[in-house]
């Protein structure tokens, strides 16, 4: 009975050790993806801004502009270029709402982010855009990788359409979590206008027949939490400028936007508290259920081999008889 025993034990126990690096590398993979319906949306702020008044052409000090990042999954588009990746693909609908301290809109800018919906690798296919320019991306743009590593990443620009390295500074503590801080520093760079402008009646191409262009500089810092790869915290010093032209006579400059943009503290809240339930599906995959598997296994092993073990003691109150031993040899008779 015992012998039996032990040979289940054993069966189990090879089960739960080959069980815990197809968790980790098979599983993981193919169950840790973005969704292709996921809707979320973050407010930014920046308190107190500089700002462009078109009616006099001059910079004016306003107590905040408002940034509303609305993000939307597109299921149907995602599903129609998955038959030709050959992969799970997300497609996301971006739009950044700027809004000044009155509430009407100072630009806002559309976008479609099309990536792999595990490594957030960018998948080029027709409809990848910003403010309706095509772009391919290279690098990462929103979100980082699953299990974010110590190292800088390449991240996609939508105001240059460039892409370019942000760089790892660090582990820091963020709201009790520990997180990867990045950093990116856009230098001044000729960038297109909006295509919608604030003003009725004034479209970005005419301004730029005026002559007129619009220059942009930024630094972007992110905190990341490392195992979902989503930040939980984003802000930039974002300045922009009009240059020259017949509006600016003279060859002169004014400032169009310049503040510090914050997320709002409610929507780090929300976003933190979100990150932290996802973090704790993904360590299952990642570390919980493949270290408990192989552990398990290993316990399952050793107890298979003590009932064996024992499988071959005789018991306590076994006799002589039941004991194994080797026949003595007969003494040879005397001549």
């Amino acid at each position: 009975m015992r012998r039996t025993a032990s040979l289940v034990l054993l069966a189990f126990a090879v089960f739960f050790a080959a069980l815990s690096p197809l968790m980790r590398w098979y599983a993981f993979p193919r169950l840790a993806k973005i969704p292709p319906s996921q809707y979320q949306d973050v407010v930014m702020e920046a308190k107190p801004a500089t700002l462009i008044n078109y009616g006099t052409m001059k910079a004016q000090r306003v107590s905040k502009v408002t940034i509303v990042q609305t993000l939307k999954g597109n299921v149907a588009a995602s599903d129609r270029i998955e038959r030709t990746a050959g992969r799970d693909v997300v497609v996301w609908d971006t739009l950044s709402y700027i809004a000044g301290p009155d509430g009407k809109m100072v630009s806002e800018i559309p976008e479609r982010y099309i990536f792999d919906a595990h490594s957030q690798a960018p998948v080029h296919a027709t409809g990848e855009m910003v403010d309706g320019d095509p772009v391919r991306r290279q690098g990462i743009e929103y979100k980082w990788p699953f299990l974010t590593e110590k190292r800088d990443y390449t991240y996609f620009d939508a105001q240059t359409r460039t892409s370019a390295p942000i760089h790892y500074k660090g582990t820091r503590t963020f709201h009790g979590l520990e997180v990867y801080y990045f950093e990116q520093t856009i230098p001044w760079t000729k960038v297109p206008l909006p295509k919608k402008m604030p003003v009725k009646g004034i479209t970005s191409q005419a301004v730029e027949k005026m002559g007129t262009t619009r220059w942009y500089t930024t630094k972007r810092m992110f905190w990341v939490e490392p195992v979902t790869g989503a930040p939980v915290n984003g802000q930039e010093i974002h300045r922009e400028e009009l240059r020259g032209g017949d509006l600016l006579p003279g060859g002169g400059k004014v400032t169009a936007f310049a503040g510090h943009v914050k997320m709002r503290d409610d929507y780090v809240d929300s976003t933190v508290a979100l990150v932290t339930s996802q973090r704790t599906l993904v360590l299952l995959l990642t570390s919980y259920l493949p270290w408990g598997f192989l552990v398990l296994g290993a316990a399952l092993l050793a107890l298979a081999l003590y009932l064996e073990a024992r499988s071959r003691r005789p018991g306590p109150g076994a006799t002589d008889a039941d004991r194994v031993t080797e026949p003595k040899p007969k003494p040879t008779p005397a001549p």
